[in-house]
């Protein structure tokens, strides 16, 4: 079929008739049967508009053959390429190269093959392979590499490495223009700072480290317990640890002090989640008597995950025993660590590209010097004199100056009282917060509390909300009584009276069963544990713990998630109390105080893949099996029986911005269980497809299973989330939501968190499968303006693998975007995806360990401190402790380390090319001549002490106050174009040098008297008070600070004139024709630019005065 497609992208209109005959029969085909709902709506769409449909598709070859033959076009395309060298030319080379480039890193990356591995217990010696040392090394360098990867780092960048270049240069005699240390001394300067900051942060890493690598552990050996260092263990060893100590290295877990053969560890430090995790201990070693006893015949068990211990994680309860496995550098914790990307941000960018330009001028100047000196001599060795001479316009303390504002901006934003507990972690980008286009979010504990409240119980025929709960409680209590008697009497009294009850009682019991049974199997199929505080000395528990287990008030829930413990809570509100739990077993009180016992037979944890969880419990007083399962209503609809509600109401709660679970069960005999049981073993040992196999066997239970309930969870919306995004909206920011939720939940609370407004359409993105359906449903959502998207993760990935581009230009439009069902790593790819298509500054925020591939790959990585623990706070490069902060961060802090920087660097520029201008017309006027106008400690002062201070409290300038910030968002919006930093604003500083430099320099040439020296004098004094009336010129909003660095400098260069005879003669400075003269060229520098600023502000003023007017 593919060699029918016709290659055209125009085609006659009998061809196109006939393609949409075979379209439409196409999609009859593929649809779900002869019903009317799908090839109509697809039929119908095409109709109204063939003509819509072909700015998204080139040709529409695609769409005459279903999706398999579509992967044949491309290779129907290639025949027609170039061929040879004219494919060589046009690009072949560049093809050609990268593929070279990407098997050389291949090759240099190839990672060590992880093979299986013999251990043997407490003999690491008998080891034959060589494994890694246990120690932890986070540090980036060792003695020998700090100081070449430090500089490194430094000369990577162009400003760095140029200075370097030209410092060097002045060892050369001929090239030498100045004293050695006017070249040298900034240099130095500013890479002392650096390489003292990065020793002391490695010094930091190092202490760390020792102190974690020499943390002591008991070692069990032949000849009993030795102290062991965390960086001495070796594969092999059995190392005992103690409650609240932390694993050293990944350990199969063989033994616990613990009665039931199981232990909490704490994963905070290693996956960021707060609750515990319950272990298990191997069942063979847990049961032998003493340690050291061989068992006669040999023991084949099947290990799990549950018999893990990781590194970095904390033993909660209890001492445990295990045997190391996996150490240093092949330990998951070490493993899981990836680098994330060093962030750079675009104002650095921006400034690189100015300095770039910078340079070009620098050359093009000193060419110009050359030729107007007629080429004359060695020509060459002029050029390079001149540009050193004019090195100054490329100024290398902007490095410094940006450094130390952006440390100052990190300073402030964690000293500002209206975000508490905001952690700047990435000290770089603080003016990336002031340039952001797109937000992207998570949903659960970020916008929302992540703290679960149980709302609704649906039977199918009737509703249980909030105001209901006591009826639940009256039906359990009757339930419970009922059984009671009638284990109370013989069942031959009991039996008869059920057949002869009326009519109406029949009614209310089935009810009352009905929601018996719904709420047994909401407090058995779950993963919590009732953890009992200690109170006192551990011989005073031990005797306590009959009466302790009992004391509600003493009692908390542990469990994988906050669901899971809404729904426990609840149980025990309405009667049904969860008392214990071991691995074997788990006790329930009912509401009568009376205790059942069942025993808990075999345990199917939640996973993301199925979606459902499992339990098989046996009732001890009753010996029935009965398989409990709950799970999400996408992955349950096809296991329980027929029904016609589940959908409906999940639909409904879902609406309400419930989180839904269904609730099911499968009554087992004894020989279905024994049956069961042999072949869940057997694939449990299986040592290739395990995971099929053990997940083919579970299937087999898992049909026409009986309904029992729905449960609805409500996750409430955190504080102030709905004017924040208010806010965030109409500083012309885009919010996108990326959830692992479901789609009615999702869009649910973007409803009610007003990121989709009430009156704003919404449009759904339908399921689809094949190119053709994601052609048709984007070209239905192109037709609609101005609505917010939802779309789920499936459709999404559809979407992005037929019309990548198509999709991201249609959505960026979109006011609003929800994307459901969304997995980490498409989270990721959506970012990056923005980047590269939008080329705008992204922002991504989330609170769990699920959002930080996300949070790494956006521009800027805001992380919340939540319920789901601390990882996505410490990948993060802001850290905040609740939603709404993002409001102000952004609004007050991003904007104003912009604007500063944007300030500062261009001040900084405009410094260093006002002296060169000056240098400029000085040669010229003295026939070209290579010789620095300011020799010594005139150029290191000038940079340094008389200008750096004030130049410097640039960084605490505001335009308008913080309360006018965040009441009029609107002023962030004109941030995104980038205006305070451009060619534009830049050119305009540069003209402003030009002409301050040149006033100076011939001011001081007219104004001079016969000596030379006084042309320093006066033009040099001249310059300083401009450069600090040209800062007064620029500031908006004065503080005291800038008033005292004013102050401060002045006073210096004042004081500083006694000792520089050699440059000034004191003896002119003090008349009064050397002040008047200086005051005259700096008012004729400086007045005409006050002059144009007044008018400016007069004629066309800036938005922000408007406000602060």
């Amino acid at each position: 079929m593919a060699d029918q497609i016709p290659l055209y992208p125009v085609r006659s209109a009998a061809a196109v008739a006939a393609a949409n005959r075979k379209r439409a029969a196409y999609f009859s085909a593929a649809g779900p049967g002869p019903g009317p709902d799908r090839p109509s709506r697809y039929q119908l769409e095409d109709e109204s508009a063939h003509l819509d449909e072909m700015p998204l598709m080139m040709s529409e070859e695609g769409f005459e053959n279903d999706e398999s033959d579509y992967h044949t076009l491309p290779r129907a395309r290639i025949t027609q390429r170039k061929r040879g060298l004219e494919w060589f030319v046009c690009g072949g080379w560049k093809f050609l190269c990268t593929s070279c480039c990407d098997w050389l890193i291949n090759i240099c990356q190839r990672k060590r093959e992880l093979k299986a591995r013999t251990v043997w217990l407490g003999c690491p010696e008998k080891c034959e392979e060589k494994h890694p040392r246990n120690s932890i090394k986070n540090q980036k360098y060792n003695i020998f590499t700090f100081i070449p990867g430090v500089l490194y780092e430094q000369f990577k960048f162009f400003l760095n490495l140029y200075f370097l270049i030209v410092s060097c240069s002045q060892f050369v005699p001929a090239l030498k223009i100045g004293y050695l240390y006017t070249y040298w001394a900034p240099l130095g300067f500013v890479l002392a700072v650096t390489i003292m900051r990065e020793a002391v942060d490695e010094f930091r890493r190092f202490q760390r480290d020792k102190e974690v690598n020499s943390q002591l552990y008991s070692k069990l050996t032949v000849r009993g317990k030795v102290q062991v260092k965390s960086s001495d263990i070796q594969v092999g060893d059995l190392i005992i640890v103690e409650k609240n100590q932390r694993i050293p290295s990944d350990m199969v877990f063989l033994r616990t002090s613990e009665k039931a053969g199981s232990c909490f560890i704490r994963t905070d430090q290693l996956d960021g989640e707060t609750d515990w995790k319950l272990k298990v201990a191997v069942s063979c070693t847990q049961r032998l008597p003493a340690l050291g006893e061989d068992s006669d015949p040999p023991v084949h068990e099947s290990l799990s995950i549950e018999n893990t211990l990781w590194a970095s994680t904390v033993v909660a309860s209890g001492t445990v025993i295990g045997v190391v496995i996996y150490t240093g550098k092949e330990t998951r914790s070490v493993m899981n660590t990836s680098n994330p990307k060093n962030k750079v941000g675009l104002l650095d960018l921006e400034l690189n590209q100015l300095t770039k330009a910078l340079f070009l001028a620098l050359v093009a100047l000193s060419v110009v010097m050359v030729t107007l000196q007629g080429f004359a001599g060695p020509w060459y060795r002029s050029l390079f004199r001149f540009l050193l001479l004019f090195s100054y316009i490329i100024p290398i303390s902007l490095r410094v100056n940006l450094d130390m504002g952006k440390a100052a901006y990190g300073w402030m934003i964690m000293k500002d009282e209206h975000i508490p507990g905001t952690v700047v972690r990435t000290s770089t980008i603080p003016e990336e917060l002031g340039r952001l286009v797109y937000l992207l979010t998570d949903k659960t504990g970020t916008l929302t509390q992540n703290e679960m409240v149980f709302k609704r119980l649906h039977l199918g025929t009737v509703s249980y909300g909030t105001d209901t709960m006591d009826e639940i409680q009256n039906h359990l209590v009757n339930a419970y009584a009922q059984t009671q008697c009638q284990a109370g009497g013989s069942s031959t009294i009991s039996t008869p009276p059920r057949k002869a009850a009326s009519s109406a009682p029949k009614v209310r019991r089935s009810v009352s069963s009905r929601v018996h049974e719904a709420v047994k199997a909401v407090a058995l199929c779950h993963n919590v544990t009732p953890v009992y505080e200690a109170r006192g000395a551990a011989g005073e528990t031990e005797v306590a713990e009959a009466d302790q287990d009992f004391s509600d008030d003493n009692r908390t829930y542990q469990a994988s998630s906050p669901d899971e413990v809404a729904l426990v809570q609840w149980t025990e509100s309405v009667g049904l109390t969860l008392v214990s739990r071991d691995l074997t077993s788990m006790q329930l009180r009912t509401p009568s105080g009376q205790i059942l016992t069942f025993c808990i037979l075999q345990t199917f944890p939640f996973t993301s893949e199925s979606k459902r969880m499992g339990v098989i419990v046996r009732d001890e007083s009753t010996a029935e099996i009965t398989f409990y399962m709950k799970g999400a209503d996408v992955a349950m609809a096809s296991i329980v029986q027929y029904n016609d509600w589940l959908e409906e109401e999940c639909g409904n709660m879902a609406r309400e911005g419930l989180r839904t679970l269904v609730v099911a069960k499968r009554a087992l005999t004894e020989e279905q269980y024994q049956d069961f049981e042999s072949r869940y073993n057997q694939a449990k040992l299986s040592l290739h497809d395990r995971t099929l196999k053990v997940a083919a066997v579970v299937e087999s239970l898992e049909r026409e299973m009986e309904l029992l309930c729905l449960t609805g969870v409500e996750d409430q919306l955190q504080a102030d989330v709905r004017p924040t995004l208010e806010m965030l909206r109409n500083a012309g920011i885009k919010i996108w939501m990326l959830t692992g939720d479901k789609l009615e939940t999702a869009t649910c609370i973007a409803k009610s968190s007003h990121l989709v407004s009430r009156t704003q359409d919404t449009h759904v993105f339908r399921p689809v499968t094949s190119r053709g359906e994601a052609h048709l449903e984007l070209n239905a959502f192109r037709r609609k303006h101005d609505c917010a998207l939802v779309i789920p993760g499936d459709a999404l990935e559809v979407c992005l693998k037929y019309y990548e581009h198509e999709f991201v230009e249609l959505a960026c439009q979109c006011p609003a975007v929800v994307c459901c069902r969304c997995s980490p790593t498409q989270k990721a790819h959506i970012v990056k995806l923005l980047q590269q298509h939008t080329g705008r500054r992204t922002c991504a925020i989330g609170d769990g360990g699920n959002d930080v591939s996300m949070i790494q790959a956006a521009d800027c990585g805001i992380g919340i401190e939540g319920k789901e623990g601390r990882q996505a706070s410490l990948a993060a490069d802001f850290s905040i402790t609740r939603f709404k902060h993002v409001g102000r961060l952004l609004m007050v802090h991003g904007r104003s380390s912009y604007k500063r920087s944007a300030a500062l660097g261009q001040f900084v520029m405009h410094r260093g090319l006002i002296i060169s201008t000056m240098q400029a017309v000085f040669s010229s006027v003295f026939y070209f001549a290579s010789v620095p106008l300011y020799q010594g400690f005139l150029m290191v002062g000038y940079a340094t002490v008389y200008t750096m201070f004030p130049v410097f409290s640039l960084v605490l300038d505001q335009d308008v106050k913080p309360e006018m910030a965040m009441l009029y968002p609107e002023l962030y919006k004109d941030l995104t174009k980038g205006r305070s930093l451009s060619f534009k604003t830049f050119l305009v500083w540069v003209l402003i040098s030009i002409y301050q430099g040149g006033i100076l320099m011939f001011g001081a040439l007219v104004l001079f008297e016969s000596e030379f020296v006084h042309v320093v004098a006066i033009s040099f004094t001249a310059l300083v008070l401009t450069e600090l009336l040209m800062v007064a010129l620029t500031i908006r909003t004065w503080h005291w600070l800038m008033v005292v660095a004013q102050l401060l400098s002045l006073g210096c260069y004042v004081a500083s004139l006694a000792f520089l005879n050699e440059y000034f003669d004191v003896a002119f400075i003090t008349t009064v024709t050397f002040v008047w003269k200086v005051s005259a060229i700096t008012v004729v520098s400086c007045l005409p630019l006050y002059v144009l600023k007044y008018l400016k502000r007069k004629l066309s003023p800036p938005s922000y005065s408007k406000l602060s007017s």
